[in-house]
């Protein structure tokens, strides 16, 4: 198969590291046509038009996700985007809409999916080994923060951060959210606050079935990268995240982990390269979508009414950003 890879910034270049493993040609693209050139030849391929391929990974920038997967399923050509599908609900269900109408195959690279822990939590939640799930708790700590060009269109704390946290809690818990009460605050540097964002964040979300979430969020963990998920159900607790590196101190026993996670590239380091695998098989035809563009909406859904609920400092539905 021959795959394009448009976008060669951070976490496109980790794709083409992947890809080139694992496909017969990559075509490499990006609007600097020297960094294309350096990492096509970093990892064997060739710099050419990615849309003559047999199927597309994007990773450019968010404000470029929508018109490109629009072209992808115009041209009926297979895509994988890194998150989200687009900027906005309106965009995001035009390209939903599009994916539908035109029968294109579209991924989103939601990693944390096929992370082994987060699979073997949904396994123990869906099979009733957990027993009645009650209440669940989520953090995402970055060890530090984005450059302050970045914030301003980051989309905010959780758009741009706390997506992952509201998809991996669909797809573990497979139930939907009802109501979030989001809060944060300014503790680092003031370009956060001065873009409309905070650095530290909190929320609350009731799903559906009346189960109690809580979400935490820093831009400032110095200890390290830190993803973690406890799920406490009637019969057993599980937690996901609590190996060896997690960059936590035992009280208990007054120790630190000798090598803690230094970023999310390393920590998920398996899960992106079992995305991209499992995208090349649906792409073939070999599997439906891992990740659809109605996933992406549906954590969009949930960021959007955290957004809206820390701005307005009340509780908000779902139902109400869905509309």
């Amino acid at each position: 198969m021959r795959v394009g890879l448009v976008g060669l910034g951070r976490i496109g270049r980790f794709h083409a590291q992947t890809l080139s493993g694992v496909t017969d040609e990559l075509v490499v693209a990006d609007a600097d046509a020297a960094l294309a050139e350096a990492v096509a030849a970093e990892v064997g391929a060739r710099v050419g038009d990615p849309w003559t391929a047999d199927a597309v990974v994007v990773a450019t920038p968010t404000a470029t996700h929508a018109d490109l997967l629009l072209q992808a399923c115009e041209l009926r050509l297979p895509v994988f985007c890194e998150k989200p599908a687009a900027p906005t609900v309106a965009e995001t269900r035009r390209v939903a809409e599009a994916a539908e109408r035109t029968g294109t195959l579209v991924h989103i690279g939601f990693q944390r999916r096929f992370d082994a822990g987060f699979a073997a939590a949904r396994d123990a939640v869906l099979s009733g080994e957990l027993g009645e799930l009650h209440r669940a708790h989520l953090v995402t700590f970055d060890p530090s923060p984005p450059p302050p060009a970045y914030v301003p269109v980051s989309g905010g704390i959780f758009r741009d951060c706390h997506i992952h946290d509201f998809d991996i809690l669909r797809w573990v818990t497979g139930r939907e959210a009802d109501t979030v009460y989001a809060t944060g605050a300014n503790r680092g540097d003031a370009y956060f606050a001065e873009a409309d964002d905070v650095d530290t964040s909190a929320a609350v979300i009731t799903m559906t079935d009346g189960t109690l979430v809580t979400l935490q969020g820093s831009r400032y963990n110095g200890a390290g990268y830190d993803v973690r998920m406890e799920l406490g159900g009637t019969l057993r607790t599980w937690a996901v995240g609590l190996g060896e590196r997690a960059p936590l101190t035992l009280a208990e026993a007054g120790s630190a982990p000798a090598d803690p996670w230094p970023d999310f590239q390393t920590r998920f380091a398996p899960a992106y390269e079992a995305e991209i695998t499992a995208f090349l098989s649906a792409a073939r035809g070999e599997r439906e979508s891992p990740c659809t563009v109605r996933d992406a909406l549906a954590a969009l859904y949930l960021a959007e009414a955290a957004d809206l609920s820390r701005h307005a400092g009340r509780p908000v539905r779902l139902q109400e950003v869905a509309k």
